[in-house]
């Protein structure tokens, strides 16, 4: 509808202008016509003429009237063009070519110039009439005056019915303008509707429609470079959208917790494994306060840059780090961001380090002290002794240092196991039951000694294991010699081997004091006594467990414990077995 109205209002103004200039020269056209015409007649001769007409004449109007009507037809005198005579002293009207000018002829400039004594031949556009005034002898007050009027009625017709057929024009052609507005803006805006509605449907997610393309001109160019415009648009979505979900994928599953607070303090994004670090789920208007309810922050805890802050946090029986850092989009700060570290495994490995350095370092000041004592007095009264007492404190000093030797032993073997030196022949293969049946047999003395009974429930043989038979031989004599140590007068020790699912099982039973169930996790933990005082009675490290869980699990196999306070314990130990290629490798 603007267009059609663009191209009518144009078609007026074009017709208005046409129609005004075209107006303006046909006036200006009569106008000059008129002049030239008077021009030609009233020349200095024909006045001359008259003038001597004038002087001679015994009625000089009526003379001067016959020569005027003589030149009618050069003056081009007709029913709207006459001529007159008029009296110089009073303007009033004498003889012409129209008798009825005596009532209707009013003095124009012109009249009143020539009664001056000057020609008038001023013509005014938009005057009335077109008139020009011939002074003939006119001194002080007396002479003739002679001139021609136009009413203009042919030049005003002529002006109308030009006027009518430029108003008959700008109706028709406001009507073609009309309809060929519409024509035209219909293949203007047909394409840019369709670019339109495809436009509507890229904003709703659908790029599978495209424009079609009607012409090779400006608007075909836009139709394509739209076209184009919406593959490469249906492309960076695409990307956007694959590293979206990317980036979704590494926030959701990421082991560290994030979580975004905007310029409010809400949140507006956490991924799962801050709420498992934190404990709970959160509300979608959650706030700072709501996630770090006992967060201290300081200036201290700020790094040199400032670019973020760091701050140990406790919640959950965890130990978290927590890094906040501004969230930034463009220069604008937009929020804050918080990043989680779950630093709960690595404090308690710092505390297992440390209590391990103090276990070490206690384990081996127990008996330095007692060997240092001993020498101490042996080597001040060792000649006022007799000979059993030396006997005895050298026999002390002996068993502490044999202690100390095997303390080391066991922390070199539990530092190869860490390190990953502990070095397997894989060509080598061991019958598990083989072994507790030995260490069953070479136990056996000791056991008897304590009142223990060791009965074997093995079968003749198990699927080999492929391993150190060594150090295999050292987790089941460890795992044994506990049943026995901790064991009471008249108890009973039971191996059992079986096999299952291609695993060989060795289970150790005893009758003795049994684990309180709280200490059931720990006693894998190195230097980890249930009883301290019981242990070092019976000369343990607090390591044995440990490396045998190392070994263990060093050949691909676990170990667990089952146990009741006062009634027993068992321990289960299970390695896998050596498959057909591997025997056959």
């Amino acid at each position: 509808m603007k267009l059609v109205l663009i191209i009518v209002l144009i078609m007026i103004s074009v017709i208005a202008v046409v129609g005004t200039y075209m107006i303006n020269s046909v006036t200006s056209y009569n106008i000059d016509n008129f002049l030239s015409q008077m021009n030609a007649v009233f020349t200095p001769e024909f006045i001359l003429t008259l003038e001597e007409t004038e002087s001679s004449a015994a009625d000089p109007a009526q003379e001067l009237r016959g020569i005027l009507e003589a030149y009618s037809g050069s003056i081009g005198v007709d029913s709207y063009r006459s001529f007159y005579v008029l009296d110089a002293s009073t303007g009033r009207y004498l003889a012409g070519s129209d008798d009825s000018l005596s009532t209707t002829l009013e003095l124009t400039p012109n009249m009143l110039r020539a009664m001056e004594g000057q020609v008038g031949d001023d013509v005014e556009r938009l005057g009335r009439y077109f008139d020009v005034a011939i002074p003939i002898n006119v001194q002080s007050g007396e002479g003739y005056i002679v001139g021609v009027m136009d009413t203009k009625q042919e030049l005003d017709e002529t002006n109308w019915n030009l006027f009518t057929i430029l108003i008959r024009a700008m109706l028709f052609g406001v009507l073609v303008a009309v309809v060929l507005g519409f024509f035209l803006s219909k293949t203007i805006t047909t394409p840019i509707e369709r670019l339109t509605d495809q436009a509507i449907q890229i904003a709703q997610g659908d790029f599978s429609q495209k424009a079609e393309v009607y012409a090779q001109d400006e608007i075909g160019e836009l139709t394509q470079t739209f076209n184009e415009m919406s593959g490469i648009l249906q492309d960076n979505l695409r990307t956007i959208e694959d590293e979206r979900a990317k980036l979704d994928t590494l926030f959701t599953h990421m082991a560290d917790g994030v979580v975004a607070f905007d310029t409010k303090g809400h949140i507006m994004h956490i991924n799962p494994a801050a709420e498992d670090m934190l404990g709970r789920s959160f509300w979608p208007q959650a706030r700072y306060n709501d996630v770090f309810p006992d967060l201290e922050l300081d200036k201290s805890t700020m790094d040199e840059d400032g670019k973020f802050i760091r701050a140990d946090y406790s919640v959950n029986k965890r130990s978290l780090q927590v890094f906040l850092a501004p969230l930034k989009i463009g220069d604008a700060n937009s929020g804050v961001m918080a990043v989680l570290h779950d630093i709960t495994q690595q404090k308690r490995l710092d505390d297992s380090r440390k209590e391990f350095v103090a276990n070490v370092s206690h384990e081996l000041r127990t008996p330095l002290t007692n060997i240092k004592g001993y020498t101490e007095t042996l080597m001040d009264a060792f000649d006022e002794m007799d000979a059993e007492t030396r006997h005895r404190f050298l026999g002390i000093v002996y068993s502490e240092v044999d202690r100390m030797t095997r303390l080391v032993k066991d922390l070199l073997t539990l530092s190869r196991l860490d390190y990953g030196r502990l070095e397997v022949d894989p060509d080598s293969t061991v019958d598990l039951a083989a072994i507790a049946r030995s260490t069953a047999a070479a136990i056996d003395m000791d056991a008897r000694k304590q009142g223990v009974t060791v009965t074997c429930h093995l079968p003749e043989r198990l699927s080999p294991i492929r391993g150190d038979r060594d150090r295999l031989q050292q987790v089941v004599v460890n795992i044994v010699s506990n049943a026995v140590k901790y064991n009471q007068p008249g108890g009973k020790v039971d191996l059992y081997a079986s096999e299952r699912d291609r695993q060989v099982v060795l289970s150790v039973a005893d009758t003795g004091f049994g684990i309180p169930e709280e200490d059931i996790g720990r006693i894998f933990e190195r230097f980890y006594r249930v009883d301290k005082a019981r242990s070092r009675e019976k000369g343990g490290t607090g390591l044995g467990l440990a490396i045998a869980k190392e070994i263990v699990e060093f050949h691909g196999g676990t170990i667990s414990v089952v146990s009741k306070e006062g009634k027993g314990t068992t321990v289960t130990i299970t390695l896998p077995c050596v498959t057909e290629e591997q025997s056959h490798a």
